[in-house]
């Protein structure tokens, strides 16, 4: 698993989490749950928002060593 797949996991999961906080919160009359699950639900998003940049940095990296690549073959021939 990539770290970029590992990142979208977890903020999957935190996003998930902060829905029954919030969720749970808006039954009982907790503010502070609220505000809790708001807060997880932010912190997912970011987390998968992080895992998306790795994933694109890793594929730019990859086109960069693949084009160089290329390069150095037609200056072989």
């Amino acid at each position: 698993m990539t770290d970029g797949m590992q990142d979208r996991t977890k903020g999957t999961m935190d996003e998930l989490k902060g829905r029954g906080k919030s969720a749970w919160g808006d039954l009982t009359g907790d503010q502070q749950m609220q505000a809790e699950g708001k807060g997880d639900q932010l912190k997912g998003k970011a987390e998968r928002g992080i895992g998306n940049l790795k994933d694109k940095a890793e594929e730019v990296k990859d086109n960069i060593g693949d084009a160089m690549n290329r390069n150095a073959n037609e200056d072989q021939r």
